[in-house]
């Protein structure tokens, strides 16, 4: 018994003292390595984050700024249409006023004559043109202030 006891402190203990000791070293290592690990995978997922965070912001800040650059794009093309209109509006203004115009022109032709027709019918006597035009040309002037 002395003998395997011997033995088993001299040889077999040591080697088996030796293999924990490197298993606790080893073991050690890992546990280092993965603290490493793990801090490095926090340092990159904070990167990750932040680099998130830019990335939202800048797509908030293009969208804003389309945004604005549409709706200035809107505006122009609004004042472009508008500004279109008033001159279309314009124009049709003028075409009117010399149709009127050319309309009042060949009445007050018609307007003459027919009323120097009837004068002369009714006073069974010539009417001078000059007084048949003047009458006319106060009709329409009084016409005109009604309108």
């Amino acid at each position: 018994f002395i003998a395997l006891y011997l033995l088993m402190a001299r040889v077999a203990l040591p080697r088996v003292a030796d293999v924990l000791e490197t298993r606790h070293g080893r073991i050690a290592d890992d546990l280092d390595q993965a603290a490493q690990l793990k801090s490095q995978a926090e340092t990159v997922i904070a990167e990750y984050e932040a680099a998130l965070a830019k990335a939202r912001g800048d797509a908030q800040a293009t969208i804003a700024q389309a945004g604005l650059e549409a709706t200035a794009a809107a505006d122009k093309r609004n004042a472009e249409i508008a500004e279109a209109l008033a001159a279309e509006a314009a124009a049709a203004a003028a075409r009117i006023d010399a149709a009127k115009t050319e309309a009042l022109a060949e009445l007050r032709g018609v307007a003459t004559e027919l009323a120097q027709a009837a004068a002369e019918r009714l006073l069974g006597a010539e009417v001078a043109a000059g007084d048949v035009e003047q009458a006319v040309d106060a009709a329409i002037q009084d016409n005109a202030g009604r309108s």
